[in-house]
């Protein structure tokens, strides 16, 4: 009896002492943690890549092709993404600060006589307060001067500090290196240290690298597409900074439901009131085909039936994501879904007999 307890309070011990061990070595990591992630997702993605270079080539040479060629591919299209940016978004910002926008917003609606059609209804209706083109425009006009401003900002942050994002960088990089050379060492290491089954633990890890390669190869090249090919339909109607839009709009293609919808829809509008019908019409074409091909077509075929998330959750999860870790949420949010998900499928499948034992004899 003595010796149980002994043994129990030695273990009790050792795991105050672990936990402690853990939010230490947390704390040591915290700084590094979004290098780490978005390398154990970049080993994900490449390492096809890395296993065709080994066919030919030693484990560390192989490693340090393909680190080679990810900075190739990634760092400096990355470089001159953010300089044309930075520029395009100070244009955008200085456009909605002299009122720019708002000048041609009244010019345009101005012609079609639709606020004294409004007002008359207002009239009709009972309401005596008449709506003027200022309450209309400003919000509009303040929407640019906020999103050309915070786009600017963070853009001149990143260029400010070429020093820190090269050097990120190069941590990712070495991450990435040493998850070629010795990341299955490493999913077996955490395997072990789990107290989950194998099959859990294994299941854990492969829907986060699915969902990883969902969200960055899936989501992020058809983005990439439809960004590329907003802005250059924008380019070719002569509309002011296609880059800029172009990039909204590869950034709006990961949200489901809503997608580059919200500003290829307006953008016809605004060319219907013109009296460019066909333009307008042919918006709303290339809008439905581009957002069809790439939702039905293109991530079918590049990310296959591995994900199975309701689009409304994704929808939040990328929102929630954005709102609380930034431009990373995009990739957070959906993997904390994931990971939320696949731990509940977990709990259906395996614990909840312990916890609800009449509910689960029920069912059955």
């Amino acid at each position: 009896m003595e010796q149980n307890i002994s043994q129990r309070a030695v273990f009790v011990f050792f795991i105050v002492l672990f936990c402690i061990s853990i939010l230490l070595a947390g704390k040591l990591i915290a700084p590094f943690f979004a290098i780490i992630i978005l390398g154990v997702v970049s080993t994900g993605i490449f390492n096809s890549v890395f296993r065709f270079f080994s066919k030919k080539l030693s484990p560390k040479a192989a490693s340090v092709l393909t680190c080679i060629l990810i900075f190739f591919v990634v760092f400096i299209p990355v470089v001159f993404f953010i300089g044309v940016l930075s520029r395009e978004a100070f244009n955008l910002y200085t456009m909605a600060k002299d009122a720019v926008f708002s000048n041609q917003l009244k010019d345009l609606f101005e012609n079609t006589h639709a606020l004294e059609r409004f007002n008359d209804l207002l009239v009709r209706a009972g309401i005596e307060k008449e709506v003027t083109w200022d309450e209309l425009v400003s919000p509009i006009s303040e929407l640019g001067k906020a999103v050309g401003l915070s786009l600017f900002e963070q853009a001149r942050f990143i260029t400010s500090n070429v020093f820190n994002l090269v050097l990120y960088f190069g941590l990712m990089l070495i991450v990435v290196f040493y998850m070629f050379i010795d990341g299955d060492k490493f999913i077996k290491y955490m395997y072990d240290l789990s107290p989950l089954p194998d099959e859990h633990d294994e299941k854990l890890f492969e829907k986060f690298m699915d969902m990883a390669g969902a969200v960055l190869i899936g989501n992020g090249l058809g983005g990439l597409i439809q960004g590329i090919a907003g802005g250059l339909l924008f380019w070719l109607l002569g509309w002011n900074s296609p880059f800029l839009w172009g990039v909204i709009m590869g950034f709006l293609a990961f949200l489901p439901i809503v997608g580059i919808g919200i500003v290829m829809v307006p953008a016809a509008v605004i060319l219907m009131l013109k009296l460019k019908f066909f333009s307008g019409i042919f918006v709303l074409v290339f809008y439905a085909v581009l957002s069809w091909g790439i939702e039905y077509i293109f991530k079918p075929r590049v990310v296959g039936n591995r994900v199975s998330m309701h689009p409304l959750i994704v929808f939040f999860a990328i929102i929630g994501g954005l709102k609380a870790y930034g431009i990373l949420g995009i990739i957070y949010g959906p993997l904390i879904a994931t990971l939320f998900l696949t731990l509940a499928d977990i709990y259906f499948s395996s614990f909840q007999f312990m916890v609800e034992p009449g509910k689960v004899l029920k069912e059955k």
